[in-house]
């Protein structure tokens, strides 16, 4: 991470500290002064200030709502590591571990309403504008969150399906991240959507790579359980590109160890990464993800953006698609 970046971070982390999410009753505000502290990558308020700065270069006018990003996104993971009795989150206890699910859920309530308090913070004549993408946004993140809950029940999903879940449920908050720094910036209605579409390819790439991570990344850089996906029989795009591909013995042994419930998590996990290894599962998951990686960037090439402007962002980009966590 550049020294640009680590500025932006700095100023998002002030915006972080300053803000008031209340203190009692204590179970309710604690959690979500937990869930903030632990920090993450603070990947969508960054991306809320690269395009902002495309447009102006002072900064103080969009602090609030690139926090208000990061306070939704925090509330969405809360209650996405509920559903899914998530242990751990960014290596250490999630808030429905260390306190329990109950106080989870109504501490990610609130956690909602102080994304919007934050958003209301904008300048008045953004504010519609604003607003209706928020609710558009987070409609569509709790749309991709139910498709995934359904496909957990369902014995066969095809990547089209999975690649447009990831798009509402990842995708669409990395699209709309871009788009207010646009908003704010008082950009055109073209380079508005040219952000928005870059977020939303780049959104998709970077959930591919996360599924690969889970997987075949590095465990202590990546911060969760390595092979969580595995065990839990989530179908990622490794699982379904798997399923597809497979036939004879490779197919024989994925199903069994699909539906063998009790099966020894480390034998499971090393059992189905060896048959996406004969099954070249990485490579086609690389692949699909250099797809929408580089489609991002040619929406960003066809807006014209002044190349020296638009560098920071290429360049974070590139952060993003070379990661290891």
């Amino acid at each position: 991470m550049n020294s640009q970046f680590e500025e932006l971070l700095k100023l998002i982390d002030g915006e972080v500290r300053q803000t008031d999410f209340g203190s009692s009753p204590a179970e309710l505000y604690d959690p979500i002064r937990y869930i903030m502290d632990l920090g993450g990558k603070r990947l969508r308020p960054l991306l809320t200030l690269l395009s902002y700065r495309l447009f102006s270069d002072d900064l103080g006018p969009a602090l609030p709502a690139a926090v208000a990003i990061e306070i939704f996104h925090n509330f969405t993971l809360m209650h996405d590591d509920i559903m899914d009795e998530a242990p751990l989150r960014r290596g250490q206890a999630t808030v429905h571990e260390k306190w329990n699910p109950d106080i989870a859920i109504l501490s990610g309530d609130v956690m909602l309403v102080k994304a919007y308090e934050k958003m209301m913070e904008s300048d008045s004549k953004h504010l519609k504008q604003i607003l209706t993408a928020f609710n558009k946004c987070a409609t569509e993140v709790c749309e991709g969150q139910q498709m995934d809950m359904n496909f957990e029940s369902r014995e066969a999903v095809s990547v089209d399906e999975y690649l447009e879940m990831i798009e509402r449920k990842t995708a669409a908050l990395l699209g709309f991240s871009l788009e207010l720094g646009a908003i704010l910036g008082n950009a055109t209605p073209g380079e508005s959507k040219a952000l928005k579409n870059f977020g939303l390819n780049l959104g998709v790439g970077f959930q591919l790579k996360d599924d690969l991570l889970d997987v075949f990344g590095d465990q202590e850089k990546f911060g969760k359980r390595k092979g969580g996906d595995i065990v839990s029989n989530k179908k990622t795009f490794l699982l379904i590109t798997a399923l597809e591909k497979a036939n004879g013995e490779a197919a024989t042994e994925l199903k069994a160890w699909l539906e063998n419930e009790d099966a020894d998590e480390s034998k499971k996990v090393a059992a189905v990464t060896e048959i996406y290894n004969q099954l070249g599962i990485k490579e086609a998951t690389e692949q699909k993800a250099d797809h929408y990686f580089q489609t991002a960037f040619t929406s960003l090439e066809n807006a014209a953006f002044d190349q020296q402007k638009v560098k920071p962002l290429i360049q974070f980009a590139e952060v993003l698609i070379n990661r290891e966590h």
